[in-house]
């Protein structure tokens, strides 16, 4: 059993979420790790000595919960949580379906949401522990066929630090971090045919190189080594040649 505090990942199975799992499990922490696809999760290089791997969906409460509160029985109270899952369908709303709308409020906005108020109550108790919620650039500007996809990830730039301010007092820590586009399986989702192909024409205009996920991880892992003393509120962090 390691002796350092528990780190809940949602969204581990691939992307941000799967670099800042190895990562952490490289440094000797337990993980909870929450995805849908666990399967996916199973198959990381990883040492699953101290992993604890559930299937959960960020949007439904009572699954999340049952998830955390089982790894916590066995390793301790929450000490990171990192809201890392999300999805990005894009598309010009006059032409989305808008179930596509409800998928990303549900699990970008709702589900990050969720994550909070299960660890919030413990973290504030005891005066110690950190949030990290993944947003996006998205979350600060507009991008052509992004418009629920901003909504969402503009809700979460307002609830990240409307918490921080909440619970500053005693002692927790709140952050965000705004990844530019980077090389993640999120267009895998994407059901708009031209809103893809603009988005890889201009990711071309880039070199075809976007964000390494592993830089994600660190920053996160940065994030959250400084002293608890010290928040560092948000990052926005993308590829030297994406201009927007």
């Amino acid at each position: 059993m390691s002796n350092k505090p528990l780190i809940v990942i949602t969204g581990a199975s691939s992307g941000f979420g799967a670099k800042t799992a190895q990562l952490f499990n490289k440094k000797g922490y337990p993980l909870l790790l929450i995805a849908r696809r666990v399967d996916k999760v199973k198959e990381l290089p990883l040492n699953f000595e101290n992993v604890m791997v559930e299937k959960a969906d960020v949007s439904n409460m009572e699954e999340l919960k049952t998830a955390i509160r089982k790894a916590e029985a066995v390793y301790g109270p929450t000490d990171l949580l990192v809201n890392n899952a999300g999805v990005m369908l894009l598309g010009n709303i006059m032409k989305q379906d808008e179930k596509e709308w409800s998928t990303m409020l549900d699990t970008n906005v709702l589900g990050v949401l969720n994550g909070m108020k299960i660890v919030l109550d413990d973290m504030v108790k005891r005066e110690h522990g950190t949030i990290i919620n993944i947003s996006s650039i998205a979350g600060f500007k507009a991008f052509a066929d992004h418009a629920a996809y901003c909504a969402s990830k503009f809700g979460v730039h307002g609830l990240t630090e409307t918490i921080r301010q909440e619970v500053a007092d005693s002692n927790v820590r709140v952050s965000l971090v705004s990844p530019g586009a980077a090389e993640t399986e999120l267009l895998t989702h994407v059901t708009s045919e031209k809103s893809l192909n603009d988005y890889v024409s201009w990711k071309d205009s880039m070199g075809g190189v976007t964000l390494d996920p592993e830089k994600i991880a660190e920053t996160i892992s940065f994030i959250y080594e400084m002293p608890q003393q010290v928040t560092i509120r948000e990052v926005s962090i993308a590829a030297t040649k994406q201009q927007a």
